[in-house]
């Protein structure tokens, strides 16, 4: 059950532990404003307050799941569907706080296409792509959620995606709204989108900071002051969305080189509530949420076990996730 926390609450930290106990935490991107809470905690000093020497590792090209499951970082920033997918192959991976609230990605085309008025009308055309499953899963279910059919042609492109879809290359692609439909404003591209959560798709919390499970299940102290110093962080960005954008790119030594971009990025993950709903504590993951999605994924055939082989059943997730170490 969600619970009601007041500012002063948030700012709480429990009892710091030994002296600088060394604890790193991944990225699962280059840094953006779905990190400003461990960069606002890492300038304020409040993970040294918690008695914490924390580094925050470099986005590689191994993912920050995989880091965090084998023990190479005790946390780490991960995606919804990547963690769900890699807790059912067998991962030891919990997640300890919901750095989103809510779905920020969504189902974007020109906002000049007059063909495109409903996600039934996309059958047939071409998607720009990134090469998940999830996708798939994702767009056939929101077009036949409309009565269509579900097929359309995909091209894998990455990031390379939304200069095409701008170019007129594709007809739609998949993007953050918090982060390149953001940058899209800024570049003077209309577009139009459609949210999953109106077709059917179960809402999530797109990005989780996960932990290593055996490891928090040996360091409760330590783990509880990371979480909470990191909750303190995202509950200073969610009330002071200028100054962490500032403090963001001031600690990112110029890798975010377009500050119209963060400050836009900021104002919306606050104005969109997506850093916390009303009367909830910053990072709380709700548990019912999370099962849901979880099912969604299942039903698409997404989950698949340490055999590599899609799961016949659906699995036990309320072990995957915790509130235990919030402040709440």
């Amino acid at each position: 059950m969600k619970h009601l926390v007041t500012a002063a609450l948030i700012g709480a930290l429990a009892s710091p532990v030994a002296a600088q106990e060394a604890v790193t935490v991944a990225l699962d991107w280059t840094p953006n404003t779905n990190h400003v809470g461990l960069y606002v905690a890492q300038s304020m000093g409040w993970f040294e307050e918690a008695g914490l020497d924390v580094d925050i590792l470099p986005y590689t090209d191994t993912s920050s799941g995989t880091l965090v499951a084998s023990g190479l970082a005790e946390f780490g920033i991960v995606g919804a569907v990547g963690f769900h997918s890699q807790r059912a192959a067998g991962a030891e991976m919990t997640a300890v706080m919901a750095v989103v609230q809510h779905e920020t990605g969504r189902l974007v085309f020109n906002g000049e296409r007059e063909d495109i008025q409903r996600p039934a009308d996309l059958d047939g055309m071409i998607y720009a792509g990134f090469g998940s499953a999830w996708e798939e899963a994702l767009i056939s279910s929101i077009i036949r959620h409309d009565g269509g059919e579900g097929t359309f042609d995909t091209v894998t492109l990455g990031t390379s995606a939304y200069e095409a879809l701008a170019n007129g290359r594709v007809d739609f692609t998949l993007e953050v709204s918090t982060w390149e439909g953001v940058n899209s404003e800024i570049l003077g591209r209309p577009q139009r989108a459609f949210t999953y959560a109106d077709y059917g798709v179960p809402d999530q919390h797109t990005t989780l900071l996960g932990a290593n499970t055996a490891w928090l299940d040996a360091n409760p102290d330590t783990a509880r002051a990371f979480v909470q110093a990191v909750q303190r962080g995202y509950g200073f960005a969610a009330e002071n969305p200028t100054e962490a954008a500032e403090i963001l790119i001031a600690e990112t030594d110029g890798m975010l080189s377009n500050p119209d971009l963060v400050h836009g990025s900021m104002a919306a993950l606050v104005e969109g509530g997506f850093l916390r709903d009303a009367g909830e504590p910053v990072g709380l993951i709700d548990t019912e949420m999370t099962a849901e999605i979880a099912e969604f994924l299942f039903e698409a055939g997404i989950l698949r076990g340490p055999d590599g082989q899609v799961l016949p059943e659906m699995p036990e997730v309320s072990t995957w996730v915790t509130n235990d170490y919030l402040v709440q």
